[in-house]
Parts: C-alpha cells; structure tokens; sequence
C-alpha cells in the first residue's frame, strides 16, 4: 500500500508537470513495463514502474536546459552527443532524481533512466524491460513500434521456459537496435557507441548460444 502511494503521488505531480502528451506516454510506459515485468520480473515491478514514470522527467527541456544541467553535474559530453540532443534527457533525468525525487533514488532506478534511449553493453534485466518498455508502449503508433511490439507478444512469451523466454527479450532487443541504427543511418544522425555495443553484445551471443 506505501509503495502503491509512493507512485500516486508520483504521477499526480508529474501530470502536472508534463504535456498531456509526454504524461500520456509516460502511464502507457508504466503499464507497459508492469506487463513486461509480470513476464520477467515479477518481484521488481514496483522499481520498473518508478523507473518508467521518472524516464522522460526532462524530455521537454530545452537544448540549453539540458547543456545547463550537464554543466551543473559535470557530466562530460562529446561532440558526437551534442550532434544527438534527443538523447539528452536519459542523462539529465537520471542526473536529477536524487535532486528531484530523493524517495526514488535508487540505483537500479537511475540506471534504468539512464540506459533507456541508447541502451548499452551489459544492461540489466531491469534496463532491458524498461528500454523495451519505452519502445512498444501502446501509445507508439510508428510502424516499428508496432512491429516491433507485435513481434515480441505475438512469440507468447509468457508461456515459454526460462531460457526462451530470455533468448527472446535478446532477439526483440536485438531487433530493436537494427531498426533504431537503420532509421538513424537514413537521416544521417549521429547513432551513439552505446547503441553500437548493445546491439553487438545481443548479436554474440546470440552466436554462442548457437554454436
């Protein structure tokens, strides 16, 4: 009941504090990861939904909003990340929690905030269901959303083994990365090395797995 509180109050303040839109997706995150979770992780749906909830927090800032805070927290940027300002927020939103929401400032949180966009090598399991999450939600209408939203329930992973169940979270995530790296080689976007090493951690072991 605390914990069911905790998020209430949560999302009552970021209704508020977000477009109709970004809040829209933000619940649809949030129930969509509760559903991922039930799958894969049942008894940490309460992190997953904190995490999915607190993930778009600065989405709506500003470039120099954004600039302004790396500079606060010293966080270092790249010249291929100021190329790539929609990527920002993952970083600002993570940096901020401890500030903005100290209840929630829990490292598996954080980091689940933090890897959403770009993913990166050696994510969590918690990390991968809240990128996941944050790509299929049903308020994604775009054609690989919904590619790949029905590529990965269509497979009816709840009803399969342990070990399947995570060979397929590997090959939606995998799937995730080609099109996210496609999409972003057709408009000549910078694609982030984390996105890279995901994407080639996944595939080598997909490999292995095979040999």
């Amino acid at each position: 009941m605390i914990a069911e509180q905790r998020l209430e109050a949560l999302r009552e303040e970021l209704s508020s504090s977000m477009s109709e839109k970004r809040f829209r997706h933000t619940v649809e995150v949030e129930k969509m990861v509760v559903r991922l979770g039930e799958i894969y992780a049942p008894d940490q749906i309460f992190t997953l939904r904190a995490a999915a909830l607190l993930h778009d927090i600065t989405k709506e800032y500003s470039p120099d909003r954004h600039l302004m805070i790396f500079a606060q927290k010293g966080l270092s940027l790249t010249r291929e990340d100021l190329l790539a300002p929609k990527t920002f927020h993952a970083r600002t939103a993570a940096a901020l929690i401890a500030e903005q929401y100290p209840e929630f400032a829990e490292d598996a949180i954080i980091s689940c905030v933090r890897w959403h966009t770009t993913g990166r090598r050696g994510m969590t399991l918690l990390e991968k269901l809240v990128y996941l999450a944050d790509y299929i939600d049903l308020s994604r209408r775009f054609e690989n959303c919904v590619k790949l939203r029905n590529f990965f329930f269509d497979a009816h992973p709840e009803a399969m083994n342990d070990t399947e169940r995570l060979s397929h979270l590997r090959d939606t995530l995998i799937l995730s990365y080609d099109m996210t790296i496609s999409d972003l080689l057709s408009e000549g976007t910078p694609i982030s090395p984390d996105t890279f090493e995901a994407r080639n951690e996944l595939v080598s072991e997909r490999a292995s797995a095979s040999i």
